[in-house]
């Protein structure tokens, strides 16, 4: 096992559907982190705006342990979009019925490595 595996963040339980925020971490997926950052700000999408949060984080994270990082020498190495709990409501329907809303959440795990070592 190699010791140092990047540098990660994760964010749980966030109100969104992991099915709606899966084709945009496609997009970002193996992106320089420069590049994957100016894409997600350029999305209208709420799921985009997590996501970049999450980036944000680990570069955070990377930048912080690591004083001779630049953003620059960053790329996404890994993002999982997970699900995660579900919260289940009652629908109020006509003739006295209901039905079940489900209400979605998801994890986003993300790491990110130098550029350098992601190509070894």
């Amino acid at each position: 096992m190699e010791a140092n595996k990047g540098y990660r963040a994760v964010a749980k339980r966030l109100p969104m559907s992991a099915f709606k925020v899966r084709p945009i971490a496609d997009n970002v997926r193996t992106k320089p982190y420069t590049e994957a950052i100016a894409l997600l700000e350029s999305m209208p999408n709420k799921s985009a705006k997590l996501l970049r949060k999450v980036i944000q984080s680990a570069a955070a994270n990377a930048l912080y342990t690591n004083k001779q990082l630049d953003e620059e020498m960053l790329i996404v190495k890994e993002l999982m979009v997970d699900e995660g709990p579900s919260q289940k409501r009652i629908w109020p329907r006509s003739r006295g019925r209901a039905d079940r809303l489900i209400k979605r959440s998801c994890h986003i795990s993300v790491v990110v490595e130098e550029i350098s070592k992601a190509g070894e």
